[in-house]
């Protein structure tokens, strides 16, 4: 079974790769596009997508990266392989979407003042070329966006870039039949605006996987009451719930038992019902459980000075 469920891990992270690669090729020639649009038209929305465009296929090599380490094996320096390294590329991500998204707010409140002219005809035409790309690749990660938080900041960018260049059309159409060019700037905030809401909350959550913050959805005090009620059980304390990365909680405790149960021979099976317990109704599986079992005569050494 467990040789199973490692394959179908080594199957999806191959496929994410590959999902990933494709993308990063996509990104990379809308994003040359939008840049030669943009010295063309003069248009801020399309050197926002454009630079937006510029992060996304950083932050998708980075990704690609990430998804090639985590399918290295665990050795004796590493003993959790390179699981940590999709949430560090996640973050290092959010930060490089955050900085584009300040510049474009900043750049697009300028603009509002000193509006340039723009050519709407070549920005509507580079708008469509990023639109289709952004539809693409959002068809080839849609897959594999919910397997960890590597191909969900993957998913986002792009969804984002897809966003933006809708606003780019319309802005485009705008300038067309108004002759409104703040309509560009006006465009380039919202793009900003779209950047860093999400941006933040995929950063807040990185850090609370590297801070090693109790997993979303698992409650402590939960966890705690169904192991007192399992027999012969007085006590738990020190108990850590963390994750090693999307998809790999673990947890760790001291639990005190009746001093008979580690003589008699049946800590054993209070060990299996541990494990079996977390696993059944906290979905933490067994080999990433650990319980230190203690007869309640230790209680009083656990404070003693090193």
């Amino acid at each position: 079974m467990s040789g199973h469920h490692d394959h179908s891990q080594a199957v999806d992270a191959d496929g994410n790769r590959t999902r990933l690669l494709l993308v990063f090729g996509i990104t990379v020639l809308v994003m040359v596009a939008e840049i030669i649009g943009t010295v063309l038209s003069g248009s801020l929305a399309l050197l926002a997508d454009a630079g937006h465009m510029f992060t996304d296929a950083a932050g998708l090599l980075i990704a690609l990266i990430a998804a090639s380490l985590a399918l290295r094996p665990a050795t004796m320096k590493r003993t959790w392989g390179f699981k940590r390294a999709e949430i560090l590329a996640a973050a290092l991500q959010a930060g490089l979407l955050l900085i584009v998204g300040a510049f474009v707010i900043v750049e697009g409140i300028r603009r509002l003042f000193e509006p340039p002219e723009v050519g709407s005809s070549l920005m509507l035409w580079f708008g469509v070329i990023g639109l289709a790309g952004n539809a693409v690749g959002l068809l080839v990660l849609a897959a594999g966006r919910k397997h960890n938080f590597n191909m969900r900041a993957a998913f986002l960018e792009v969804l984002n870039d897809a966003l933006g260049s809708v606003a780019v059309i319309v802005a485009a159409l705008v300038i067309a039949w108004t002759g409104w060019t703040r309509a560009d700037a006006l465009v380039s905030l919202l793009i900003g605006a779209l950047i860093i809401p999400r941006t933040l909350k995929l950063l807040m959550e990185t850090v609370h996987v590297l801070l090693e913050s109790t997993p979303k959805g698992l409650d402590l005090g939960q966890v705690r009451t169904h192991i007192l009620a399992l027999p012969h059980v007085i006590d738990v304390h020190d108990l850590h719930a963390s994750l090693v990365g999307s998809g790999t909680p673990v947890i760790t405790g001291h639990v005190t038992l009746e001093d008979e149960c580690l003589t008699d021979g049946h800590a054993a099976t209070i060990l299996a019902d541990l494990q079996r317990c977390v696993a059944e109704h906290f979905d933490i599986s067994v080999e990433h459980s650990t319980f230190q079992l203690e007869p309640a005569a230790h209680r009083d050494q656990e404070h003693l000075p090193h």
